[in-house]
């Protein structure tokens, strides 16, 4: 699937979030369709356990994995995001938007490139880990980032076995390391257990549906 987004500039949505030389930041990708308490205890716990100095929440145009046809309009779900994640350090934007960018790599590219004095992290949930082995070019997203994988209901057998986990098995770094994370050398990932969260977005939009047609 070869999918394009054309850039589309929404003020107060698509602006990328200030930052300076040498900070930690993670990244922490996905449609947030809507974004929930589930992902605003992914994003704590990451800023905690990493050390980090910032956590961005790229809400994505669409993801071309999946279906679009429920999605909700970019600055709804941007909204919506900063509504749940009011932690000072989380900072939600979908300047992925305005520069067009269909596929993960391509933001990393982008941000690893043009600031390329910090030190970013890549975040996702152990259920994008069962399926990282399917995203456009996800070796050279290991290639470019470190990257910290979150433990996750129902995947957290799962993932560490997992086709993409078993290629980079080697460059697997000890729980105990991660607050170094960000200023590993890539290939380099973590796999964090900690508080998980039983919520998902398309449970929520399920129950939004059943209620709308009651």
């Amino acid at each position: 699937m070869n999918q394009r987004f054309s850039p589309v500039h929404l003020s107060g949505i698509t602006r990328l979030p200030p930052s300076g030389a040498g900070m930690r930041i993670g990244l922490f990708g996905g449609s947030f369709n809507p974004a929930h308490k589930g992902h605003l205890l992914v994003a704590e716990q990451a800023l905690t356990r990493l050390g980090l100095d910032a956590l961005w929440v790229l809400v994505t145009p669409g993801n071309p994995l999946k279906n679009r046809a429920d999605l909700a309009p970019l600055a709804q779900r941007v909204e919506g995001a900063r509504t749940v994640m009011t932690h000072p350090r989380i900072k939600v934007t979908g300047f992925e938007a305005a520069k067009g960018f269909t596929y993960s790599y391509q933001t990393i590219r982008f941000l690893t490139r043009t600031l390329g004095d910090r030190h970013f992290v890549w975040i996702m949930g152990a259920d994008n880990m069962v399926g990282f082995h399917h995203w456009q070019r996800w070796r050279d997203i290991a290639d470019m980032v470190p990257i910290a994988i979150y433990v996750r209901p129902g995947s957290a057998r799962l993932a560490p076995s997992s086709r993409a986990a078993e290629a980079l098995e080697r460059y697997r770094v000890d729980e105990s390391d991660a607050p170094g994370l960000a200023l590993q050398k890539p290939p380099a990932w973590v796999y964090l257990h900690g508080r998980q969260s039983g919520l998902s977005s398309s449970a929520i939009r399920a129950r939004r549906h059943v209620s709308s047609t009651k």
